[in-house]
């Protein structure tokens, strides 16, 4: 079995289709994003998900991801 081989399935992220890897959370996805999740909220299918269930929730095919910066201003 090739090690680089990863099945990946299709989410909405942020409006866009995107191929992302099988079987993760919204940690590992803003990871693989390489998104600062000290800076970010997310929404998953239309439902905010509060930090301490990014653990928990898994990014199933055809999730909708909705990924929002924290801007600073005044």
């Amino acid at each position: 079995m090739d090690l680089a081989e990863t099945k990946t399935m299709k989410i909405v992220l942020n409006g866009e289709a995107k191929d992302v890897p099988e079987g993760m959370n919204i940690e590992q996805l803003l990871s693989w994003l390489k998104i600062d999740p000290a800076r970010v909220a997310v929404e998953l299918n239309r439902v905010m998900a509060r930090k301490s269930e990014w653990l928990s929730a898994r990014i199933e095919a055809g999730a909708q991801v909705e990924v929002v910066w924290f801007v600073g201003g005044g």
